[in-house]
């Protein structure tokens, strides 16, 4: 009777320990998390996730270890966690979101496609899986499937920036250009410092043939951001077009000056003399 007694203490005393030793382990890493030292924090979730592999609570370590990976740059170990996450808890709209956009930053597109859709079924207003999904359609050039998103968000909320610019661009891409320009003229009127719409705006103006225009717009935002290289490797393409070799050395230079590899313009500096 007392080695009975004596086995269910020790017993009872280690599963306690065990549980102790797991949520220890977790608070710690939680507690790393929240200072930023990420390596110690993976380090705990591993182990925390070692010692109690069936724990109720693993999803949400899972979880908790792939955005601590991402913030590491460790994107391939991330995707496992959350897909592991996923495994306990298949209907967490946010570990499917987290997934998908790291199959975005690997260009994985047709998988973060899949957890998009999952999301919407799940949740059918949520807009960054209708933007992304979108913009997954556009990509395909899948048209009539991305407007379709773009106007469901819209529905529900017709300021929404990102949709009104994909619709103004899938406008663009469809040959549209009185109905892309009409949404890109109200986006820069409500919007006169983003430096995007305007080289968005610009770009429309340059597929109409409408140089002098574009330029236009393309000078406002040197003004705006003096410092964007990109804009003037635009300018400098248009004068090229324009035949105005001179005006696009200068521009191809400063873009240089500003950071740009003179390697990746070589060609167009050859064409400027």
């Amino acid at each position: 009777m007392k080695r009975i007694i004596l086995l269910l203490s020790c017993t009872i005393g280690s599963i306690y320990m065990y549980a102790q030793s797991y949520n220890e382990l977790v608070e710690k890493a939680m507690d790393y998390t929240l200072k930023d030292s990420l390596i110690q924090a993976e380090e705990l979730f591993r182990k925390a996730l070692k010692i109690d592999p069936k724990n109720t609570r693993n999803a949400l370590l899972f979880s908790n270890l792939g955005t601590v990976q991402k913030r590491l740059g460790k994107f391939d170990e991330a995707i496992e966690s959350y897909t592991f996450a996923l495994n306990i808890i298949p209907y967490s709209t946010a570990m499917l979101l987290n997934r998908a956009t790291l199959y975005m930053e690997k260009n994985l597109y047709e998988k973060a496609y899949v957890d998009y859709c999952n999301v919407i079924d799940l949740l059918p207003d949520n807009i960054e899986a209708r933007l992304m999904r979108a913009y997954i359609y556009m990509r395909r050039r899948e048209y009539k499937e991305a407007r379709i998103d773009y106007n469901v968000i819209l529905g529900n909320d017709s300021k929404n920036k990102p949709a009104r610019l994909g619709l103004a661009m899938l406008n663009q891409k469809e040959g549209k250009y009185v109905a892309a320009l009409d949404e890109m003229n109200l986006l820069i009127e409500e919007y006169p410092e983003d430096v995007s719409i305007l080289k968005m705006r610009a770009n429309i103006y340059l597929e109409q043939d409408k140089k002098e225009v574009a330029l236009f717009d393309l000078e406002t935002a040197s003004r705006l951001a003096p410092s964007d290289a990109d804009i003037f490797v635009m300018e400098g393409d248009i004068y090229l077009q324009m035949k105005e070799k001179g005006k696009a050395r200068k521009l191809y230079e400063k873009a240089i000056e500003l950071g740009v590899p003179r390697m990746e313009l070589q060609e167009k500096l050859k064409e400027c003399k």
